[in-house]
C-alpha cells in the first residue's frame, strides 16, 4: 500500500498495481476455493489478463462458507491470522462472515481515512459516527477510518436519537457519520421531543453520509442544505466483502472518487453478457473488484452487483487521481417495466424534485414480473394533503423522467417507516 495511493500518477500506479499483483498472484493460486472456480488453472500473470478469469459472485462465497464455516475455503490464511470478524447486513440475502487479519484491518482503516478526509472531515472536527457497531463493518471498522482523519469521533451507533440529539447540542459536535435517511429520524424526533429546536440549531457543519444511494440526486443535497444548514457529503461508499469504503468525494466534486488504486483493481463489465467494458467517461456497468493485497478472504474478479456511471477519468482539481463515477443501482434492486431497466434512485431523483412529497418512498411489487407499470408509493411532505392532481403530478413527471407509467399511491407524512439502518426501497411481496 502507497502513502499517497490517491494522488499517484497513471504510470506510476500501473507499475505499482502489476507489482502488488505478482505477490497477491501467489497468495491466490494457493486457494482452494480459487482452485475449484478456475478449475485447476492459475491466475495470469499481468493484472491486464484477469479477464482470461471467471468471475466470482456472492453466492459462490456463500456457498463455500456453508461447506466451511465460518468463514469459507476462501479464509486462504491459518485461522490463527484472524483478528477480527465481522458480519455483513444481509440486505441482499444470507449474511456473510468477514475475516480481517491486523494488516487487513490497517489498510481497510488507511483507505476509509483517505475517503472521510477527502470529504471535509480534519482534525478540528468532532464526528458523531450512527452506523451499527453490532459486526457491522460500518461500525467499528467505519469509525477507524474516521479516526485515521485526526478528528475526534464519539462511538454512538444507532438507538436512542434523542441522547444523540443532546450530545449533539452538549459536546459541540461539527459532522455526523451516518446514512441519507437518517436525519429524517433525528428531524422527527427534534419535532415531538424538542419543542422550538431546529435541525439548523444543532449547529452540525458537516454530514458524511454513506451506506444508501440517494446523495446523487442534487435537489436532496439542496434539501439537506437547507433544512439543516450543514454541507453533505457522499463520502463511504464501499462493499463489505471488499473494503468498507473505497469512494468519497471531495469538496471540489459531488461524484464519487475511486480511492484504492493501490491495493484494489476495478473492473467494468455488461451486467447481461459479463463480457468486459472500458473504464472511460460514460461507461456504465456493473462494477468488478480484484484485491491488490489481502490476507484473508482474498476476492478476485468479484462481482459487486453495483452498477456505475463512469464521469471522470482524468485527475481531479482535488490531485486524486481515481476515475469518477455515480451508482446507478443494484442489479437486485432493478426493475423491468415494458423493457426498461430501472432503479430506485431514477425514481427517487424525480420525487425529491417535488416539494408536496417528503422524499420518503417505495417501489411495492405485489406480482412478480413482467411488470407494465411501476408501482410506487410516495410520502407526503408534511401539511401537505393528498389530491388527484398531485398525483396526476408525479405520474407525468415520472413518465418523462424515466419513460416508464407508473402508478402512484400517496402516503400520508411519517406514514413509511424511517430507519436508522439502510433502507429498502423496494418491496418484493410476492412468493
Amino acid at each position: 500500500m502507497h502513502e499517497n495511493g490517491e494522488f499517484l500518477a497513471a504510470d506510476l500506479l500501473a507499475e505499482l498495481q502489476q507489482t502488488a499483483w505478482e505477490l497477491q498472484r501467489e497468495h491466490v493460486n494457493a486457494s482452494p476455493f480459487y482452485k475449484t472456480l478456475w478449475q485447476g488453472n492459475s491466475a495470469p500473470m499481468r493484472l491486464s489478463d484477469l479477464p482470461e478469469l471467471p468471475l466470482c459472485s456472492k453466492s459462490d462465497l456463500r456457498l463455500s462458507q456453508a461447506a466451511h464455516p465460518p468463514f469459507g475455503d476462501y479464509l486462504n490464511t491459518p485461522r490463527a491470522q484472524v483478528t477480527r470478524l465481522h458480519r455483513t447486513s444481509g440486505t441482499t440475502g444470507q449474511a456473510m462472515n468477514l475475516a480481517l487479519s491486523a494488516r487487513d484491518c490497517a489498510m481497510t482503516e488507511a483507505v476509509a481515512g483517505r475517503c472521510q478526509h477527502s470529504a471535509g472531515l480534519g482534525r478540528e472536527d468532532t464526528v458523531v459516527h450512527c452506523l451499527n457497531y453490532q459486526m457491522w463493518m460500518g461500525g467499528l471498522t467505519d469509525h477507524m477510518g474516521l479516526e485515521r482523519t485526526g478528528a475526534m469521533v464519539i462511538p454512538f451507533g444507532v438507538g436512542n436519537t434523542e441522547l444523540l440529539i443532546r450530545t449533539i447540542l452538549e459536546v459541540g459536535v461539527t459532522a455526523i457519520s451516518c446514512t441519507p435517511s437518517y436525519p429524517a429520524v433525528i428531524a422527527r424526533v427534534l419535532a415531538e421531543r424538542f419543542d422550538g429546536v431546529k435541525p439548523r440549531d444543532l449547529g452540525l457543519k458537516l454530514g458524511l453520509f454513506g451506506g444508501e444511494p440517494g446523495l446523487d440526486d442534487m435537489a436532496l443535497r439542496d434539501r439537506i442544505r437547507a433544512e439543516w444548514g450543514l454541507e453533505p457529503r457522499n463520502a463511504n461508499y464501499g462493499v463489505s466483502d471488499v473494503f468498507c469504503n473505497f469512494a468519497a468525494q471531495c469538496a471540489d466534486d459531488t461524484r464519487l472518487h475511486f480511492m484504492a488504486s493501490d491495493v484494489l483493481y476495478p473492473e467494468l463489465i455488461d451486467p447481461e453478457s459479463d463480457q468486459p467494458l472500458d473504464i472511460r467517461p460514460g461507461q456504465t456497468g456493473e462494477l468488478v473488484l480484484t484485491h491488490l493485497e489481502r490476507d484473508c478472504q482474498p476476492l478476485v474478479r468479484f462481482r459487486t452487483g453495483d452498477i456505475i456511471t463512469i464521469d471522470e477519468t482524468e485527475p481531479c482539481d482535488c490531485g486524486r487521481t481515481g476515475f469518477r463515477f455515480r451508482v446507478v443501482g443494484r442489479n437486485d434492486d432493478m426493475v423491468v417495466v415494458r423493457g426498461l431497466n430501472l432503479f430506485p434512485t431514477m425514481v427517487a431523483s424525480v420525487l425529491a424534485a417535488i416539494p408536496a412529497l417528503s422524499g420518503d418512498y417505495r417501489i411495492m411489487l405485489d406480482q412478480p414480473p413482467p411488470h407494465d407499470v411501476l408501482p410506487v408509493s410516495a410520502e407526503l411532505a408534511q401539511g401537505v394533503e393528498p389530491s388527484e392532481a398531485l398525483v396526476n403530478q408525479i405520474e407525468a413527471a415520472l413518465k418523462k423522467s424515466l419513460g416508464a407509467s407508473a402508478r402512484v399511491s400517496l402516503l400520508a407524512h411519517g406514514s413509511l417507516a424511517v430507519t436508522q439502518g439502510k433502507t429498502r426501497r423496494v418491496m418484493r411481496t410476492y412468493q
